[in-house]
């Protein structure tokens, strides 16, 4: 009887250790370093994607002014200040014209003692053509008259040689009236390129435009090229945005835009891809474009900040997972595929990716493909799985 009750306990306790081992083995492969990791898996499915580019960028003025003299000098006064709205050909600064004023005046007079001399000169050049025709008449009659033995061969030779004589004077004043011409235009030359000197010390806007920097004060000494005031043309503002190169297929001029200003972001504005430039960011990996504003907007500044979204065609029918699947592992891009309580690795050829999270798939995937979208810690080969419809602390 004794030994049956130390049978029976010897039993029990043997059946509670099963019973005991079993369960930690349960607990350890359900939630235990023996368990799967849990995973939500979504189906790859048919469907488009309404690709859009997000970049930030800053207000710019494609046409700006660099209003500025072209020799060094003084600035003697400026006319205009930082806001203020200019119409083309306003003056808005003027520099100092030192001694231009008192060398236009020497000039005028020069040109007026050339007129003089040009004036005599064409009396002389009357004077001489006068003489020269007495001359040869005379010469004419007195080789009439030795041709007829009524004078000496002599007298006739020094008729002859007083015409020679009366052609040169002739030559002589109108190479005087020549040269006395040719002085006035010399002279009313240089007048012009002093008149141009004066007006170069004027400064005038050369489009309508709003000031926005006045760089020199009245007083100071300015060299050439260096600007006084600048100008923009408020109606050429556009957005200079930096894209990712990776995102940016697709980026073509034409395409339309949204732009948010940081000063105003319930208000986002209509825009056009303007240009693209033809030199990329090669540090930062960025494509630069040019969106210009539909309407232009008052009250921006130059250098605000500003959102874009420009919305890039819609793609054809294919295959389409969630961004948040997509894996990088080594070299190549894909996605997890849950196959029972295992996963495999698919590499995949990606397209258009949209700013709502999905992307297009090219290769590697068919419709009802099981990808994993999100698990409690990182897979690898040989992952033990758990697919589970939500997973704590993740969207479902």
């Amino acid at each position: 009887m004794k030994i049956d009750r130390l049978l029976y306990r010897r039993l029990g306790l043997g059946l509670l250790a099963v019973l005991l081992l079993g369960g930690i083995t349960f607990v350890g492969i359900r939630s235990g370093p023996l368990a799967g990791t849990q995973v939500t898996v979504h189906r790859a499915a048919t469907g488009t994607v309404a690709a859009a580019l997000f970049g930030i960028g800053t207000v710019e003025a494609r046409r700006s002014y660099l209003i500025g003299p072209t020799a060094a000098g003084r600035v003697l006064r400026v006319t205009v200040d930082v806001g203020d709205r200019v119409k083309a050909g306003q003056l808005l600064a003027e520099m100092d014209p030192v001694d231009i004023d008192e060398r236009v005046a020497a000039l005028d007079a020069s040109m007026a003692r050339a007129a003089s001399a040009a004036a005599a000169a064409d009396a002389q050049r009357k004077d001489a053509l006068a003489k020269r025709e007495l001359a040869a008449m005379n010469a004419r009659r007195y080789v009439d008259l030795g041709e007829k033995n009524f004078i000496s061969a002599s007298v006739v030779e020094a008729k002859l040689q007083e015409r020679t004589s009366a052609d040169a004077g002739v030559s002589a004043a109108e190479a005087n009236l020549a040269a006395a011409l040719q002085d006035s235009k010399r002279l009313a030359a240089e007048r012009a390129g002093l008149r141009q000197q004066r007006e170069n010390v004027r400064l005038l806007a050369p489009a309508d435009a709003v000031v926005t920097s006045r760089d020199a004060e009245p007083g100071s000494t300015v060299v050439a090229g260096q600007a006084v005031v600048k100008l923009i043309a408020p109606d050429s503002l556009w957005v200079k945005v930096r894209f990712d190169q990776g995102r940016s297929r697709g980026l073509a001029p034409g395409l339309r835009a949204t732009i948010a200003l940081r000063s105003n972001p319930a208000q986002p504005l209509a825009g056009t891809v303007a240009r693209i430039e033809a030199v990329s960011d090669s540090v930062t990996e960025e494509r630069l474009a040019q969106v210009a504003f539909e309407r232009a907007p008052g009250g921006v500044s130059i250098g605000e900040l500003a959102e874009v979204t420009v919305a890039l065609p819609v793609t054809a029918p294919a295959v389409v997972v969630p961004n948040a699947s997509i894996r990088q592992r080594a070299d190549r891009t894909g996605v997890w595929l849950a196959e029972g309580d295992a996963v495999r690795f698919a590499p995949l050829r990606l397209g258009q990716t949209s700013l709502d999270g999905w992307v297009e798939v090219l290769e590697g995937l068919k419709p009802g493909d099981p990808v994993v979208l999100y698990s409690e810690k990182e897979l690898g080969t040989g992952s033990r799985i758990k697919v589970v419809d939500a997973i704590a602390g993740r969207q479902p």
